[in-house]
């Protein structure tokens, strides 16, 4: 099982009312959220770890992951509200405005997080779940008790809004990076990371510096590169769709990367050691694929395999 840990949110997402001005109208969301659900429907064995309400958001929530086939068994129940993200659509891309404070996924603590079970493979971790606290301690923690035994794929995802203490963000993301297997990063996460003016590579490098194995740099319409401990480059193209919005692209990238390795048979701590070109590129190639689908309707709604 790959468990997905970190926030599941819901997106209000403008939608012209009869009158003729937008309303809000609310969707699964969340970084993580978004990749578990990816993973669902395209038939990998898949669970979640989050907070979620005993709202009505929440159980929104809860039936999305169960209608994906996504395991809930992990996830933590509380009364405290879901997070709500209400998005602002420009020229098709998102941005977005947060209502977090005391919610049911921010509120984790270490405490709260279970001992994971031998059928546990791999963990995906990243999104708001790494910047908002105490959840994002709760979380780098998690990784740090399981580390050794699951492989780790970590999207940090960042959104600088969140972050109040740029000092202590950036040193929980050091240790996690340094445990992590596969390093996702778009080109504006990279920048952020490593401030300085250096060439991408270089960038990347730094990233190897702080102890990722095999990071992934994705490029909007440029496609996505895979940089291998080894010093290979593995490059392939965004596949050509009519975008009508890009909320949950990234999230279903991942989980198409995911979906492939797992089918492959790499997607643990030996095969991803011995990981050989090929393998990578299938999977940057079904990444791209399941992006493109999301990206051409509204929301993030991934594909299912048989859309594949």
């Amino acid at each position: 099982m790959i468990l997905c840990c970190g926030e599941a949110l819901v997106d209000m997402i403008p939608t012209p009312t009869v009158s003729g001005a937008d309303g809000f109208v609310p969707h699964c969301g969340g970084a993580v959220y978004n990749t578990s659900i990816g993973l669902g429907r395209l038939g990998v064995q898949t669970g979640m770890l989050t907070g979620l309400s005993s709202d009505m958001f929440g159980q929104l929530l809860s039936a999305g992951l169960r209608a994906s086939q996504v395991d809930v068994s992990h996830v933590i129940l509380s009364e405290r509200p879901t997070t709500l993200a209400f998005v602002r659509l420009v020229d098709g891309h998102a941005t977005y405005e947060f209502y977090d404070e005391n919610s049911a996924g921010r509120m984790l603590g270490p405490e709260d997080m279970p001992a994971l079970s031998s059928e546990v493979s791999a963990l995906y971790f990243g999104g708001i779940s790494l910047a908002c606290e105490p959840a994002a301690d709760a979380y780098a923690e998690l990784l740090e008790r399981n580390a050794g035994a699951q492989a780790v794929m970590l999207d940090p995802n960042i959104r600088p809004g969140f972050i109040r203490d740029i000092a202590r963000y950036r040193a929980r993301l050091d240790r996690m990076v340094a445990l992590a297997d596969i390093v996702k990063v778009s080109d504006e996460d990279l920048n952020w990371i490593t401030p300085e003016p250096l060439s991408l590579r270089e960038k990347v490098e730094g990233l190897w510096d702080k102890g990722a194995s095999l990071v992934i740099l994705t490029r909007g319409g440029e496609g996505a590169t895979g940089f291998m401990a080894d010093g290979c480059e593995v490059q392939v193209p965004a596949l050509k769709a009519d975008i009508v919005d890009t909320v949950g692209a990234g999230d279903t990238f991942n989980a198409g990367v995911m979906a492939k390795l797992s089918e492959l048979g790499c997607l643990h701590k030996a095969g991803l050691a011995r990981l050989d070109p090929e393998s990578l590129r299938l999977a940057l190639s079904y990444g791209a694929r399941v992006a493109a689908i999301t990206v051409s309707r509204a929301g993030a709604n991934p594909p299912w395999a048989s859309e594949l």
